[in-house]
């Protein structure tokens, strides 16, 4: 028999021998030698040897080896770092998963997201129909300030989220930012002149640019590891039901010209929702184990997780170490020689995403319709909208699998190969036949291969990449580039068409895309299976 026990603990040193200088496998090595004193002594008949008969002997043996694999259950799985690279170590337990209780509240925070996509379409049906209300039918400039002072608005508020994010927490943060969604909303709805529905454009930016920067910070830090890509993308499909959903809401301006007041009225009701939710969503334990708040850490880990969970998270937290050991950084950090590079990964995939082409073929999309036979724009956009919509769900089921870096490269491989068939297809003279067909194929699969990879995976890889002390403002900053490039598409695109063609602008948008993918493929790091700390592990082997 203590053959036998001594071969369960030769195993068990033969798992972890190539990692046993680490501290944290000392600590494993100390808690395992307790537990199996511990066994001798409450369990004598297997460490003296005594005969209690074939079956006996088994049942015990089996109990202090289950004692001893729950001990390793409640362990991190250790990685060691690799030239930069993270190398697996076998899981101990690869199917155990908690998402029962997750569920509830990652849905509570797509409320944010469901409210970012349905402001950015709102003014898209309502524009004709508020300008004429409120006299400025005949100002295109005035107009162009009604769509793009949200797009400003939000610049601001997706930077000051990061900071609000560190300091009152993510829960709290959600419900301050439904102030300036519902009083926005409350204002667009009842504005009498531009002045009001121009300031009320601006609350609602700098509210859905807030929920841009904690909708995925909060769902990163709550998801279990291996469903944090599916969870994460979720907030790229609630984003494209708002759209869907904005364009649904304007259906009845047909019949009802005053409904735009309506549609904007609408979004108080997520706001609301949203503000309610979070008050009884459990806050982040990474954000409160930083804070050193380690009972309402433990308690959050228990609500999300199941309590039987929380000594194996606890121990996941304290290894990465940070929380407890360095304070939460400034802007200025973020700059510095140690997270530099990581912060410029993250500004530059969204600077990828949104010069890539995205909301160009958007706001081109009508036109390509048209010439193409299609001629109402509400049926242009519902095609668009659901191959997002379709796309989205696709990504959301192969981002644990495939990976998010793949996704990053099939994506972007697609959308330069889309926007070249675009550009060929107004210029080449073999393909006017069919000229129209290719246009709508091209802007389709274009956004596609956008849904698959360029538009879910950023938001998801951003609080995933960056160590925990700077997460939120580096998210911050990140989605800070994300709207000024959303802005300056926005203001410059048919500029630009007019002075040289939409052949010529999609086919540098083509080359944007080769960019990107040369790009990724020698910066963004695969995170999909790992947990944030061992991420953070990886990414910052020195701190």
């Amino acid at each position: 028999m203590q053959a036998s026990t001594h071969l369960i603990k030769g195993n068990l040193e033969v798992k972890i021998s190539k990692r046993r200088d680490l501290p944290c496998f000392r600590e494993f090595k100390e808690r395992k030698s307790t537990l199996t004193r511990n066994l001798c002594i409450r369990r004598g008949s297997i460490c003296s040897g005594l005969s209690s008969g074939a079956v006996s002997m088994g049942a015990e043996l089996a109990r202090a080896r289950d004692n001893v694999e729950t001990v390793a259950r409640s362990l991190i799985k250790f990685r060691s770092v690799k030239g930069g690279d993270v190398e697996d170590l076998a899981p101990i337990n690869p199917h155990e998963t908690s998402t029962g209780t997750v569920l509830p509240f990652v849905g509570v925070a797509c409320l944010g997201a469901i409210l970012f996509g349905y402001h950015l379409g709102v003014v898209n049906g309502a524009l004709d129909y508020l300008s004429k209300d409120l006299g400025i039918a005949q100002n295109a400039v005035m107009q162009g300030w009604v769509v793009s002072t949200l797009l400003a608005a939000a610049a601001v508020g997706s930077f000051t989220g990061g900071a609000l994010a560190d300091k009152f927490g993510r829960t709290r943060t959600f419900q301050l930012d439904a102030i300036p969604l519902i009083i926005g909303a409350v204002l667009t709805a009842i504005a009498q002149n531009v002045q009001t529905m121009i300031i009320g454009r601006l609350l609602a930016g700098i509210g859905i640019g807030i929920t841009s920067a904690i909708v995925p910070l909060y769902i990163s830090e709550i998801s279990p590891t291996d469903i944090r890509g599916a969870l994460g993308s979720v907030n790229q499909l609630f984003i494209c039901i708002g759209i869907l959903a904005a364009l649904v809401a304007g259906l009845p301006l047909s019949r009802s010209p005053v409904w735009w007041r309506g549609m904007f009225g609408l979004a108080v009701i997520p706001s609301i929702l949203l503000a309610l939710g979070m008050t009884y969503s459990p806050e982040s334990p990474r954000w409160l184990f930083q804070q050193g708040k380690i009972s309402e850490a433990e308690k959050s880990i228990g609500t999300l997780y199941g309590k039987e969970r929380v000594p194996e998270v606890m121990y996941e937290l304290r290894t990465a170490g940070q929380g407890s050991t360095e304070p939460e950084a400034g802007w200025i950090d973020l700059f510095s020689k140690r997270y530099w590079k990581v912060v410029s990964v993250g500004s530059a995939l969204f600077f990828f995403q949104q010069f890539a082409g995205i909301n160009a073929v958007v706001y081109y999309s009508t036109a390509v319709f048209r010439s193409a036979g299609i001629a109402s724009d509400v049926a242009a956009s519902a095609l668009v909208g659901a191959s997002n919509v379709f796309g989205t769900v696709i990504a959301s089921s192969l981002m644990d699998r495939q990976g998010r870096k793949s996704l990053l490269i099939t994506s972007f491989s697609g959308m330069g190969a889309s926007m070249l068939l675009l550009s060929l297809s107004f210029t080449w003279k073999v393909l006017a036949p069919y000229s129209g067909i290719l246009a709508v194929v091209g802007t389709v699969l274009y956004v596609l291969s956008f849904s698959l990879g360029a538009g879910p995976v950023p938001a998801l890889l951003l609080p995933e990449i960056f160590a925990s002390r700077i997460r939120a403002k580096a998210v911050a900053l990140s989605l800070c580039m994300h709207w000024i490039s959303n802005f300056v598409i926005g203001l410059y695109f048919l500029s630009v068409v007019d002075k040289f063609g939409i052949s010529v602008v999609y086919l540098v948008f083509a080359a944007v895309c080769l960019l990107a993918v040369l790009f990724m493929a020698g910066n963004v790091v695969e995170t999909k299976g790992r947990s944030l700390e061992e991420i953070e592990l990886a990414l910052n082997p020195t701190t």
